[in-house]
């Protein structure tokens, strides 16, 4: 693991929300293979899928590709008001919340002198992302995002988060401004993409050992190890 330079203050910190955030109670994977069968009348269709790090739009894309369905604007958006209601259902139902130590570095991040901008860096389509969020409280924390909406490829989403933060404080960001907080290794890989720092939290699927492997700056075992100081750097 490498060690974050304390030369530079990070002004933008971009999380992701489903394994990092909060735990949903597998919400937004329940809905997503019901909302196939909803709009096509093919269940199952998310047996063998991958969820992990994935972004909503390439997953339907596959879906699609799997099951011979046509990936057409207007499929993509009859599956998704599905899904926007399933998830609704979901969210009602499963216990969930927001991870250890997630509060905290929330509200210590905000509480900081000259405090960075906190904003999501997602795989969800943007709806998606306020509806988990808002059943747990959480959505008014965040000033900006880059979601699914935005691009299938989480590596772009990080670049268009990038420049949204930088919109949202009226400059242009260096990467190392910026610091990148997910579950998966490919969350650290699109902080990267775009030079920021990088915080990998084992609190989703991956283990510890495994996103040590990526070498982010940080890998924790949950967001308690670390302080909202520490985080910001500087």
């Amino acid at each position: 693991m490498s060690s974050p330079s304390a030369a530079v203050s990070v002004r933008l910190v971009l999380f992701d929300i489903d394994g990092t955030l909060v735990s949903t109670g597998g919400a937004g994977m329940k809905a997503f293979g019901e909302a196939f069968e909803a709009a096509f009348g093919i269940a199952d269709a998310t047996a063998k899928i991958k969820f992990a790090g994935r972004t909503d739009y390439s997953l339907f894309r596959e879906l699609c590709e799997q099951n011979g369905v046509g990936h057409t604007p207007e499929n993509r958006e009859s599956f998704f008001n599905h899904y926007l209601r399933l998830v609704d259902s979901h969210l009602d139902i499963n216990e969930g919340g927001p991870f250890p130590g997630v509060v905290r570095l929330l509200d210590g991040l905000a509480a900081l002198p000259d405090a960075p901008a906190l904003g999501l860096l997602t795989g969800n389509i943007r709806e998606g992302a306020r509806r988990k969020l808002s059943t747990y409280g959480l959505w008014d924390r965040f000033a900006l995002g880059g979601f699914a909406d935005d691009n299938e490829d989480r590596n772009l989403i990080a670049v268009t988060a990038a420049v949204k933060g930088g919109e949202y404080l009226e400059r242009k960001l260096a990467g190392p401004e910026i610091v990148v907080i997910g579950d998966t290794p490919k969350d650290v890989a699109c902080g990267k993409y775009i030079g920021a720092r990088t915080l990998a939290v084992a609190t989703g699927g991956a283990t510890l050992e495994a996103l040590r492997a990526c070498e982010p700056d940080w890998a924790v075992v949950d967001l308690t190890h670390l302080t909202a100081a520490e985080v910001r750097g500087g």
